[in-house]
């Protein structure tokens, strides 16, 4: 009797090792019809061919447009590359259909859908791709926003959307990819600045946002210790330059909207081995270190605004295979250790004395380097401009007061003659007299008032002020009242009318 709990428990584990293989066959199987439901999906294109030869498609060996990887028969990764077929698939292709199909590949860690001609937008059901490690969908029609499903994917660590016609802004949920080691998002049609949260993605190594119409400043990198790609090109980013970690391998930055000066602490970065500046408006002195950077082998500094002097005794690294300082204004000489020629130099449009390739003479760089040091300021010269508006103002204002006191200054010295000469004078002579130095007083209040009309802005106020001037002084000539007390009267009612008005529109 004892031996029949052994052969029990051998027959249930039989029978648990034929289900485990019942099981696996199912799972395989529908891992397989799934492969096939995509193959349709995607018009029958030559590169998948070899699934229809064979329902073993983990052993299906790999071509360049074909790969599959299983591990313990489960489908991990999925590689499908057209062979130029990059036409458009027809309209009844459904971009949601294909990435719901593959949403039931439970087990897919990577996915390569390249130049298969998929087009429409990036469906919400890519989010049920919830083991995806690595995306590709480049050199395809995919149109639209990225959508925000795709920040449900957690294990993601590399993103690559590259040549479709994705819009619209980068979005700011990217930094909560706390894996992500690659976004490579170039060639398309995004646009806007990009967001800060850029600088949370401390595993990133891959940064390619070139080829799109992106703008504005780019945030702070520096915190991105593990960068080592960063390619902007072909957008419109500056004016200064960006804030980035200092183990970067590439810098290309060419063709964009930078037009400030380059920082010196570029040349701490020991790992650079290309760095391109060109196609912007860099201005200041060309940083000649660049040229002996540790790990530098290509340079392109052409066609900014960068000043100063080349000498023959430079440094260069001695991997610097790839030189170009066109269309800058450099002078000086191309220095020697650049002249082997075994390296590519590129030195024409400067102002350098070697002639072998097309130069300005020196007084162009003279004259366009003197015009490229105003550039930075601009800024400040409004605030000047400001300023010497509000001191002009103010000295119009002095001038008023000015020529004001030239009126009291000669309303005196008729008075002063008046009062002096009439004693003497026969009535007759006296009103000649008086008559005489009314003419003079409003010969020389007009001469004035067409004086303070031409020097002050408001017409009006002056013409009212100056209308009241003229009738005191006229009033007190008349009535021969003492000097002293008309000059009071007169600039107690300058002070009372308009003043205010005159300083509040000479400030404008």
């Amino acid at each position: 009797m004892t031996p029949k709990p052994v052969y029990l428990s051998h027959l249930l584990l039989l029978i648990l090792f034929l289900a485990t293989i019942q099981l696996s066959e199912q799972l395989e199987f529908s891992q397989f019809e799934t492969l096939l439901k995509v193959q349709q999906l995607l018009g029958y294109p030559s590169a998948l061919s070899p699934l229809s030869s064979t329902s073993d498609f983990c052993n299906i060996e790999p071509t360049p447009y074909l790969t599959l990887v299983c591990y313990e028969d489960s489908l991990t990764q999925l590689h499908f590359v057209g062979n130029n077929e990059y036409a458009p698939l027809p309209p009844n292709f459904s971009s949601d259909t294909l990435f719901t199909t593959l949403g039931s590949l439970s087990s897919l860690k990577v996915l390569s859908l390249v130049s298969l001609g998929l087009w429409g937008p990036l469906p919400e059901s890519i989010a049920q791709l919830s083991s995806l490690e690595i995306l590709n969908i480049s050199s395809n029609h995919f149109n639209g926003a990225i959508p925000s499903q795709l920040s449900l994917l957690r294990n993601l660590q590399s993103v690559v959307l590259d040549d479709n016609s994705i819009h619209g802004e980068i979005p700011d949920w990217l930094g909560s990819l706390q894996g992500l080691a690659v976004l490579s998002m170039k060639k398309n049609l995004l646009s806007g600045s990009l967001p800060t949260s850029l600088d949370a993605l401390q595993t990133l190594r891959v940064l390619d946002l070139s080829s799109n119409q992106l703008s504005g400043e780019v945030p702070h990198l520096k915190n991105l210790a593990n960068l080592q790609v960063l390619n902007l090109e072909n957008n419109t980013f500056g004016p200064h330059f960006p804030s980035l970690p200092t183990k970067l391998v590439s810098i290309v930055l060419r063709n964009n909207s930078f037009r400030l000066s380059v920082p010196s602490g570029l040349s701490s970065f020991y790992l650079l081995q290309r760095l391109d500046l060109s196609l912007n408006s860099f201005v200041g002195p060309f940083p000649s270190s660049l040229l002996s950077l540790p790990s530098i082998n290509y340079l392109d500094v052409s066609s900014n605004k960068f000043t100063g002097m080349l000498f023959k005794n430079m440094s260069c690294n001695d991997d610097l295979h790839f030189v170009n300082l066109s269309s800058n204004l450099l002078k000086g000489e191309i220095p020697s250790c650049l002249e082997p020629k075994t390296r590519v130099v590129l030195f024409a449009r400067n102002c350098l004395s070697d002639k072998n390739q097309d130069q300005h003479p020196s007084d162009f760089c003279s004259n366009e380097a003197l015009a490229v040091k105003i550039i930075p300021h601009q800024p400040k010269h409004k605030r000047t401009t400001s300023k010497a508006v509000i001191v002009s103002s103010m000295g119009g204002v002095v001038g008023v007061v000015l020529i004001l006191g030239v009126v009291i200054l000669v309303v005196t010295r008729v008075h002063k003659k008046q009062v002096v000469k009439i004693p003497s004078k026969s009535p007759l002579e006296n009103v000649t007299s008086q008559l005489h130095n009314e003419a003079e007083v409003k010969t020389t209040t007009r001469s004035i008032i067409e004086h303070i009309i031409r020097r002050v802005p408001d017409k009006l106020a002056v013409e009212t002020l100056t209308r009241s001037i003229k009738e005191h002084v006229m009033s007190r000539v008349k009535n021969k009242r003492v000097v002293r007390a008309s000059t009071r009267s007169i600039i107690e009612h300058v002070s009372s009318v308009n003043t205010a008005k005159l300083l509040t529109d000479a400030s404008k």
